[in-house]
């Protein structure tokens, strides 16, 4: 009996304090600027811990904002955790599965990190970031019809990056479209003069 009085006293102390935070923006708001504060000086935990006494299971901010900080405190697993109930509470917003992505590749979850990637092209088909990194793994994984298409919506969105030109043009040599690679690297060339990825893909141009 004890101890069931206990435990109800200790509900009721947490319904009470999760009331007092849900009622009172003031807290939350002094949480966020100390957490900053910390991550500021590189104390993640402490960071950490300023924003789990203000936790609420279904704040999509407190939940984003944790799982950067135990990434960057290299909690990956609880990283992923946090931006995972994020992005169940808002399913359309891309910066929680950006966010996802790093603890996943630092696990090196490529395939988590790819289904990520796609989708965020799913809500923003647009998204460079996504298109260029999604390319990335496909021309990792020697996919280069795919990686060709993702590379060329950046390309033809950012005409002027280097990372992008210089991946679609490796990406269409290797499709056997020597041409098209051949004015890519030298596209490259002018984006980054003497760029010795630009110069090594030329030299395989007969």
């Amino acid at each position: 009996m004890k101890m069931l009085k206990r435990i109800l006293l200790l509900a009721t102390f947490a319904l009470l304090l999760n009331n007092i935070f849900a009622q009172n923006p003031a807290a939350l708001q002094a949480a966020f600027v100390t957490s900053y504060e910390y991550e500021q000086a590189g104390n993640y935990i402490s960071a950490i811990k300023e924003l789990k006494a203000v936790y609420k299971a279904d704040d999509y901010t407190v939940n984003t904002r944790l799982g950067w900080l135990c990434y960057l405190a290299k909690q990956y697993t609880e990283s992923i955790s946090y931006y995972d109930k994020s992005i169940a509470l808002k399913p359309y917003a891309i910066e929680a599965r950006f966010g996802c992505v790093k603890p996943l590749s630092a696990l090196e979850s490529w395939d988590k990190v790819k289904a990520h990637y796609v989708e965020i092209l799913k809500i923003d088909p647009q998204n460079t970031v996504a298109n260029y990194w999604l390319g990335v793994i496909y021309y990792n994984r020697k996919d280069y019809a795919n990686a060709v298409k993702l590379f060329e919506k950046s390309v033809n969105l950012y005409p002027l990056d280097y990372d992008s030109v210089i991946m679609l043009a490796w990406s269409k040599l290797n499709t056997g479209k020597s041409a098209d690679a051949k004015v890519l690297f030298n596209q490259a060339l002018i984006l980054r003069p003497n760029d010795s990825s630009a110069l090594s893909g030329l030299k395989l141009i007969k």
